[in-house]
């Protein structure tokens, strides 16, 4: 039996995770293992509900988990302006989970094959035979984690200082998971860096240099981060990896899902030492929480990533893969990721995850 914690999170959270359950249903159906799903509250709602962000059931339930499953979280700004700001959802759970799970390798792929390029807002001849990279991000690091300071300076100005902290073996850590990606894809991998400004790139670049010496076999190319965003618009399918620091892959992966049409194309995988959670790029869409408009594609894909990363099933991932894909393909979408009279068939957010089932079983 595997353990899995279930953390809907906030807006649409809970109603995407439905479908995604649903599909993982049929996995379970059909193959010898069995989950256990268990949920606990994260987040926003769940700091009004418990008076904490990440409440300690849930820390509990997070270290024996085999897996966890995190939904969007965060809610309206004026809802936000409740809850105290080092217990907001960003700084008071999810970047603690990180830490305590210490998953410091995010994996976030940018997948668009030829067939669903009318979702994207590039060009056909840019987007080709399709786009299909990976964003690998270092993710327990940086400037996010580093030291923080804010107050009134002697001039009686405020002031705040954050820090951009890394050092080597944190860097090894998320180059060498980069590396092993690249050995088992096209074998190229694109550096992302800013070694012309930034000091810790500069170290990046030498430890990658030391790193890359035991994968003969692998292209590095060093792309500046700024050039790699002008790229990533102009000429998506030159990548196939690429890997950075924290704030880098935060921002190039949401331009990923800008590429795409939407962050709501694009799941994730954050991997620990020991354990893993998986979660939408999306944000948590509270103008349309419970409406039954929100696609439930990102977080169904999280449930494929956990199948491949945590539990070694990847041909069951990837038939969710294709379940989707085949949705997408004979015209089904939602409104919130296609408008009227855009010549598809709108379905709601359970009314997709039941095609993908519909299509997942097809493929039994």
């Amino acid at each position: 039996m595997k353990k899995i914690a279930i953390l809907e999170g906030d807006g649409i959270g809970p109603e995407a995770m439905a479908e995604g359950i649903k599909v993982l249903k049929v996995i379970e159906a059909r193959n010898d293992i069995t989950f256990d799903l268990v949920h606990a509250p994260f987040g926003a709602t769940a700091w009004f509900s418990h008076g904490s962000s990440f409440p300690e059931e849930t820390k509990k339930l997070v270290d024996e988990a085999d897996a966890v499953i995190k939904g969007p979280i965060g809610l309206s700004h004026e809802e936000s302006k409740q809850i105290p700001v080092d217990e907001q959802p960003e700084r008071g759970a999810l970047l603690p989970m990180r830490a305590r799970m210490n998953t410091y390798a995010n994996y976030r792929p940018v997948f668009l094959p030829k067939a669903l390029a009318h979702f994207s807002p590039l060009k056909p001849e840019i987007i080709g035979e399709g786009i299909d990279l990976i964003m690998v991000r270092e993710l327990v690091g940086g400037v996010y984690f580093g030291k923080k300071e804010r107050g009134v300076n002697a001039e009686g100005k405020r002031y705040v200082t954050e820090a951009l902290e890394y050092d080597e073996d944190q860097i090894r850590n998320i180059l060498v998971k980069a590396f092993d990606l690249a050995m088992t894809r096209k074998k190229v991998l694109h550096n992302i860096h800013k070694s012309n400004v930034l000091k810790s790139s500069v170290l990046w670049n030498e430890v990658l240099e030391e790193v890359k010496v035991d994968y003969p076999e692998v292209e590095v190319i060093h792309m500046l981060v700024d050039a790699a965003a002008t790229h990533l618009c102009l000429n998506p399918t030159q990548f196939d990896v690429m890997v950075m620091e924290n704030m880098f892959g935060d921002i190039l992966s949401d331009q990923g899902g800008g590429i795409l049409g939407s962050l709501g194309l694009m799941p994730s995988a954050c991997i620990g030492p020991n354990s893993a959670y998986y979660e939408p790029s999306h944000g948590s869409a509270p103008d349309i929480a419970g409406k039954g408009i929100a696609n439930p594609y990102s977080l169904i894909g999280s449930f494929a990533m956990m199948l491949e990363y945590s539990f070694d099933m990847k041909e069951e991932s990837k038939n969710i893969w294709d379940a989707m894909q085949a949705v997408f393909a004979a015209g089904f979408s939602t409104s919130d990721l296609s408008k009227p009279g855009s010549g598809v068939t709108m379905l709601s957010t359970s009314e997709f995850g039941d095609k993908v089932v519909e299509y997942l079983e097809k493929n039994a």
